[in-house]
């Protein structure tokens, strides 16, 4: 890497947080440019990179270095100056590590967005100082209110060419900010910048004195992040049964998973869904050796009290707390193929571990964010990169919990049943809160959403 004065040891790695965040932002808004003078700035460039860029820039008649270079990857993205794939990138400074998801401004890349914010506990959407806030920008707020991403920062980019004018960068965030807490986003942060020119992204700006707030990086380090999943309902997705069978285990018969929310211990009573049928859990074994008790996300085996019929796709949960089962699921999704997605398809819906056949029996609107979040009634199909409600009715009874309560097993994705091509992502239940403006005001807790 480039040199830096303050080495990152595997210690000090070690003890740091993950934060995951995407970036979003209209088309020449300056998104690229923003994540290449982070990863610049904060010493986070190989050498090597960075030379292949610099030899890139000086063969298009650029001086400086172009830092949207290092983002975009792709062939067609770097001949049309455009972001077109989801990029991912890692890297750390010493208070916090990071996994950066580079979304499209495109609107018929909004599915790549949907793709990329679906694990980020951060969104970064950017606005060009000079045309305030368009319909992309609204898209991008609300496919993050979608998605319940709990932080937004709004990025106010090319301040320069504003001749850093604070009542350009309020009205900005006044607008803003009223139309993403209208969407129920908990916490929304605005900060003005200049990517070109590095303002405000990792160093602070000589030239807005009348800004005190943090740079970009500061705001990534320090803002909180909750990764624990251990005050959520336990639900443990059965992935896979062990029954060696041998002289040594002659009955051992365990259920292997990963825990995806809350706590396990030996001795708790559960419910195998979606049979219904009760035990207590009776053992769990982690890293080869018995434990009382486990959380999430740890990959355990659970033994059970009683011989049950449990197989892959099944979910434990503890009996005081467990999912309601349906087969008729209401959910809002995003259509990612380019084949629509109609009334009475035949499609898979996977859910978790467990997958089984479904059949799209309404579709009772689409959501134009075109103009705010105007609802289309009844629309005859849903296109690629709309968003929309679909009800469907699934083969087999399912557990699934409302995505405002769990992003993990509140979400599905639907296949085509002949190629197995992903069609479609859900989130069960609706998509924003009745009352986005007074779940933003009653969000008092740092964490925003708890997952």
């Amino acid at each position: 890497m480039t040199s830096s004065t303050s080495p990152i040891t595997a210690e000090a790695l070690s003890a740091t947080t993950l934060l995951r965040f995407a970036t979003a932002g209209s088309v020449d808004d300056g998104k690229s440019t923003l994540v290449g003078r982070l990863l610049h700035d904060s010493k986070s460039v190989l050498t090597d990179q960075l030379e292949a860029v610099e030899r890139a820039s000086l063969s298009r008649g650029q001086e400086a270095p172009d830092l949207a270079l290092l983002t975009d990857g792709l062939r067609a993205e770097r001949e049309q100056g455009i972001t077109i794939d989801v990029a991912y990138r890692y890297f750390a400074t010493a208070r916090r590590r990071f996994i950066l998801a580079d979304t499209p401004g495109h609107v018929q890349y909004t599915r790549n967005m949907v793709t990329g914010a679906s694990t980020a506990e951060l969104a970064v959407v950017l606005v060009d100082a000079r045309n305030g806030v368009v319909e992309q920008t609204r898209r991008h707020a609300a496919v993050a209110a979608l998605l319940r991403v709990p932080h937004v920062v709004l990025a106010v980019n090319k301040m320069d060419l504003v001749d850093y004018a604070e009542p350009v960068f309020a009205a900005i965030a006044e607008e803003f900010t009223a139309y993403a807490a209208s969407l129920g986003v908990p916490d929304i942060t605005a900060i003005p910048i200049s990517a070109l020119a590095g303002d405000n992204v990792v160093e602070p700006s000589a030239h807005m004195d009348w800004y005190g707030g943090p740079t970009v990086l500061e705001h990534l380090e320090t803002v909180p992040v909750s990764h624990d999943l251990t005050g959520c309902p336990p639900r443990f997705p059965v992935q896979y049964v062990i029954r060696p069978q041998t002289a040594e285990h002659p009955d051992y018969r365990g259920y292997a998973g990963q825990i995806a929310s809350g706590m396990l211990r030996v001795g708790d009573p559960v419910t195998v869904l979606p049979s219904g049928r009760t035990t207590t859990i009776a053992g769990i074994d982690a890293l080869g050796s018995s434990v009382d008790t486990a959380w999430a996300p740890q990959s355990v085996t659970v033994l059970l009290a009683d011989d049950l019929d449990v197989s892959r796709g099944d979910l434990i949960a503890p009996t005081a707390f467990a999912p309601e089962v349906t087969q008729d699921i209401r959910a809002t999704v995003c259509h990612l193929h380019e084949r629509p997605l109609r009334i009475g398809e035949r499609v898979l819906l996977k859910h978790a571990t467990r997958t089984v056949k479904a059949l799209v029996k309404e579709l009772p609107y689409r959501i134009d964010l075109s103009h705010g979040l105007a609802h289309e009634n009844a629309p005859q199909e849903l296109a690629v990169n709309d968003i929309g409600a679909v009800v469907l009715r699934t083969a087999e009874p399912l557990p699934v919990d409302a995505y405002a309560v769990s992003r993990l097993t509140g979400s599905f994705l639907l296949i085509d049943p002949a190629d197995g091509t992903t069609l479609t992502a859900g989130m069960a239940g609706e998509a924003f809160a009745a009352d986005g403006a007074a779940a933003a005001a009653a969000a008092t807790d740092d964490e925003g959403w708890d997952f």
